[in-house]
C-alpha cells in the first residue's frame, strides 16, 4: 500500500475508531457485532482507497461505510426472524436516519441526547450486570483501542486474565440484551465509578503511553477530557466527578513541557512551567473548588480523584520546583493510601517522602515494595529506586536500577531516558 493512504488510515482509524464503533452499536445493539461492522469498514477501506485514492473525509467514509454494514447486518437478521418486531423497529429507524450523503452520515452518527455516542458506549459497557474489572477492561479495548497487553499493564495484571475478562464481558451483555443507552439520571451512581475509572485510564494512557515511539498521545488526553467534561454535565453533583475534571486539567495543563524538541521525556522537575497553560490550571483548579464545596460534611473524606487533583494543585501553585509543598503532597499520598491502597499509590507517597525527608527515607520505602509481585515488572518501581540512589551517590546501583527500568519499559522514549540516566552512572540529566 502507498504509504501516504497507509498513513492516513491508520491516523484516521487510530482517532475515529471508538466513535464509529459507538455509532454501529447504537444501531445493531451488540459490542462484538459493532467491532466487527467496524472492522469490516477498515478492511473495505484496505481495498478502496489505494485504488480510488484517499477521500476528502477520510472520517466520513469510515463511518458511512461502518453504518451500511450495520444495516446489512439488520437486514440479514430481519430475513432471519422476520417475525422479530424489534429488529424490524431497528431497521426501519436505521434506514430513516441512514445518510445519503457523507456529511449527515456524520450529524447522524454525532446525534444523541447528551450530544454524544461514544459516552452511551462507555455507560454501556460499564453495565453493572458485569463486574467492574470487566468493565473497565472492555472499555478501555472499546474507547481508548487499548490492546489487551496495555490493559494489562494498567491494572498490573497477567494479559490472559485481560483477554478473558473482554470475552466474558462481551458475551453477556450480549446475554442480558443490554440496551445501548445511557441510564436514567437516578441510576447514573451504580455505573459511575466505573466510567470515571476508565476516563481516568484513558487519560493515562495518553500522558504517558505504555508502548510506541512516543512518550505522549495527546487525542487520548483530548479525549478523556472532553469525556469528563460531558460528565460533569451529566453528573454536577458528583464531587468525584469534578474532582476528575480537575486532575486531568491539572495534568494537561503540563503538556507542552513534558516533551522537548525531538519528543524526548522532560521530568516534572526539569520542565519550563512559563509552557504550562494557565487557563487550564484555572479550569482545574475551579473544578476542584467544585469538587470540595461537594464533597458534604468536613469530616467526609474527599475520594481518590479529588485527593489526586489536591496533589496536582500543588504543583500547579508552585511557581519553581523547588518551592513545591513536598509535605502536603506526602501528606495528601498518606490519605489516597487510605481512600485508594495500591502499590503505585505507595510508590508515588516514597517519592514525596524522599523530597521532604530525603532520598534514604523514601529509598527505605521504596525497597518495601521491591517484592510486590504487582510491581514486578512496573518499570517506574527501579526508576524511582535509581533516582534515589544517584542523590545518596550510590552511582553504580543507580546505573544498575535504571538499566532495569529501561529492561522493563516497552515505550522508545522512555528507554532512551533511563538508558541515558543509566549511561551518566544514575546521575541527573540537564
Amino acid at each position: 500500500m502507498h504509504s501516504g493512504v497507509h498513513h492516513a488510515l491508520a491516523t484516521t482509524w487510530k482517532r475515529e475508531s471508538a466513535r464509529i464503533v459507538a455509532a454501529a452499536a447504537r444501531r445493531v445493539h451488540d459490542l462484538g457485532v459493532a467491532e466487527e461492522v467496524a472492522q469490516d469498514a477498515l478492511v473495505a477501506a484496505l481495498e478502496h482507497w489505494p485504488r480510488d485514492g484517499i477521500p476528502d473525509n477520510p472520517a466520513a467514509w469510515l463511518m458511512t461505510t461502518a453504518l451500511n454494514r450495520a444495516l446489512d447486518h439488520l437486514r440479514r437478521l430481519k430475513t432471519a426472524a422476520a417475525g422479530q418486531a424489534a429488529v424490524a423497529q431497528d431497521l426501519q429507524a436505521l434506514q430513516a436516519d441512514r445518510a445519503p450523503d457523507v456529511a449527515e452520515a456524520v450529524a447522524v452518527a454525532q446525534a444523541d441526547p447528551v450530544g454524544d455516542d461514544l459516552l452511551r458506549l462507555i455507560f454501556t459497557a460499564c453495565h453493572p450486570v458485569l463486574p467492574t474489572d470487566a468493565r473497565v477492561a472492555l472499555t478501555l479495548r472499546l474507547v481508548a483501542g487499548l490492546t489487551t497487553h496495555e490493559i494489562a499493564r494498567a491494572f498490573l495484571v497477567p494479559e490472559a486474565t485481560v483477554a478473558q475478562r473482554i470475552v466474558r464481558a462481551q458475551k453477556k451483555l450480549r446475554d442480558a440484551q443490554v440496551p445501548f443507552d445511557l441510564p436514567p439520571r437516578a441510576a447514573l451512581g451504580e455505573r459511575l465509578a466505573a466510567v470515571l475509572e476508565v476516563v481516568y485510564l484513558v487519560f493515562n494512557e495518553g500522558y504517558t503511553a505504555t508502548g510506541g515511539d512516543q512518550w505522549m498521545r495527546p487525542a487520548l488526553c483530548a479525549e478523556a477530557l472532553r469525556l469528563a467534561h460531558l460528565l460533569a454535565t451529566l453528573a454536577p453533583d458528583e464531587p468525584e466527578v469534578h474532582g476528575l475534571l480537575a486532575l486531568l486539567e491539572l495534568q494537561a495543563s503540563r503538556t507542552a513541557a513534558r516533551t522537548g524538541a525531538g519528543g524526548e521525556p522532560v521530568l516534572l522537575a526539569d520542565q519550563d512551567r512559563t509552557r504550562w497553560d494557565h487557563a487550564a490550571i484555572a479550569r482545574g483548579l475551579a473544578a476542584l473548588a467544585r469538587a470540595e464545596a461537594r464533597s458534604g460534611a468536613p469530616a467526609a473524606a474527599p475520594g481518590p480523584y479529588q485527593l489526586q487533583a489536591a496533589i496536582a494543585a500543588c504543583h500547579a501553585r508552585a511557581s519553581a520546583a523547588e518551592a513545591t509543598d513536598w509535605a502536603a503532597i506526602a501528606r495528601l499520598y498518606g490519605e489516597l493510601a487510605q481512600v485508594a491502597p495500591s502499590p503505585v499509590v505507595e510508590l508515588n507517597r516514597a517519592v514525596a517522602v524522599a523530597m521532604c525527608d530525603g532520598p534514604a527515607a523514601g529509598l527505605d520505602l521504596v525497597d518495601r515494595l521491591a517484592d510486590l509481585p504487582a510491581l514486578a515488572r512496573y518499570p517506574w518501581l527501579p526508576a524511582v529506586r535509581g533516582d534515589l540512589l544517584s542523590r545518596l551517590g550510590r552511582h553504580h546501583e543507580a546505573r544498575t536500577a535504571f538499566l532495569r527500568a529501561a529492561e522493563l519499559t516497552e515505550n522508545a522514549q522512555e528507554r532512551t531516558l533511563m538508558t541515558a540516566r543509566a549511561e551518566a552512572g544514575g546521575r541527573a540529566i540537564r
